[in-house]
């Protein structure tokens, strides 16, 4: 009776076993379509070069070499490949976005999720160690040294926008790294714009989809400049406030590169410009070859990158002749936050350059040698805090 007992017993549970084992193939029958359907589609829609949603050029597909094998490059740039051609990327990100925020994460793929509809870009200490920050000093000392360079160093809209962040959230000390700043190149060779800008906080100086200030910010940048350089500011008059009634919206719908990693439903942007900038009888020559007449490029509203309405967004190299007859030079080394304060800055001098250090090739001061006048030239270095540790490197 007992041995029948347990037969029964066996039986009972074999028969429970059997439905969890079918529920288990089924998934994984499942999943293995779903990766067999998703691996068709993407061989059958090739490469993606550029995404227009992310505004950066997509990973290729690496080349198989037994050397890259070895040292394990190839997976890692395998992995990476994948993941930027991945089919329906930009669905994914929307998908695992909303995922995130009903799990009430505050900080989702680097960005902040602020008050007021503010993406902010997350900077770790971790991020920027002590070995990197000495390595951009010293070039920095160098390069200020050798031009008699004016350094404006603009901070993050996570150091300024303190009170748009999520309780708790970590930072980079964007303020004690300007105090380093200073003490290796001189107090004289400093504008201060984090004050300014950390007294304008209430107001849009930075946009809230996009990691670059407002035109409205690049205003407060350029005033700082002036007062440094003992010029007079360029304000169709007095009163600061009445001059930023002459700006001009030109978008409305604009979504910056913090809103691509997101892919979040939030309130666009608008863009603003300076139309008395345009009275200027300008020439400016791209790339040694490229001649515009203007500093905005209206074609790029209607892209994604509508931030590359100012200076025809990022290039080497910009010679730009102003048509004022007064005989100065200003060669400015920037990243894309100087884009929408150059217009501001070209009616104080009758030639300004612009370099790019990220996508320049050679060397950066016989260059500027070949440019420089007999009389001498104004140089500033003009970028965000986190791009100068970032990018900020020349031979």
């Amino acid at each position: 009776m007992q041995n029948e007992s347990n037969q029964g017993k066996h039986n009972h549970n074999r028969g429970k076993y059997i439905p969890e084992r079918i529920n288990a193939a089924l998934n994984i029958g499942l999943i293995c379509v779903i990766l067999m359907v998703l691996t068709v589609a993407d061989l059958w829609k090739g490469d993606r070069l550029f995404s227009e949603a992310e505004n950066r050029v997509l990973a290729s597909r690496p080349e198989l070499r037994w050397t890259s094998v070895l040292d394990g490059s190839f997976m890692e740039d395998y992995e990476t490949y994948v993941t930027d051609q991945f089919v329906g990327r930009d669905q994914w990100i929307s998908v695992k976005t909303a995922a995130d925020i009903a799990l009430q994460k505050k900080e989702i793929n680097g960005i902040y999720l602020g008050k007021d509809e503010y993406l902010i870009e997350r900077h770790s200490p971790e991020d920027y160690p002590e070995e990197l920050v000495e390595q951009r000093l010293a070039q920095l000392k160098e390069f200020v040294e050798r031009w008699d360079a004016k350094v404006m160093l603009v901070p993050t809209a996570d150091n300024v926008l303190t009170d748009k962040l999520p309780a708790f959230a970590e930072g980079f000390d964007q303020r004690a790294l300007l105090d380093r700043v200073a003490g290796c190149v001189g107090e004289a060779h400093m504008i201060d714009v984090y004050s300014d800008l950390l007294k304008r906080r209430d107001e849009e100086i930075y946009y809230r989809t996009d990691h670059h200030w407002t035109s409205r910010g690049a205003y407060y940048g350029y005033l700082a400049w002036a007062d440094a350089m003992g010029e007079a500011p360029n304000t169709a008059n007095s009163m600061d406030n009445m001059f930023m009634d002459t700006m001009e919206t030109v978008s409305e719908d604009f979504y910056g590169t913090l809103h691509s990693k997101l892919n979040l439903k939030v309130k666009p942007d608008t863009i603003e410009y300076f139309p008395h900038t345009e009275d200027l009888s300008i020439r400016i020559v791209y790339d040694m070859e490229q001649e515009e007449a203007s500093f905005y490029e209206e074609d790029y509203l209607k892209t994604k990158n509508q931030y590359g309405f100012f200076m025809d967004d990022n290039h080497p190299f910009i010679e730009i002749d102003t048509g004022v007859s007064n005989g100065r030079t200003l060669f400015v080394v920037k990243d894309s936050y100087a884009n929408c304060m150059i217009p501001l800055l070209a009616s104080h001098y009758e030639k300004v350059y612009v370099v790019d250090l990220r996508y320049m090739n050679g060397r950066l001061f016989p260059f500027m040698e070949s440019y420089e006048p007999e009389s001498g030239m104004d140089v500033l270095v003009l970028y965000n805090c986190v791009h100068f540790l970032e990018e900020f490197r020349y031979w």
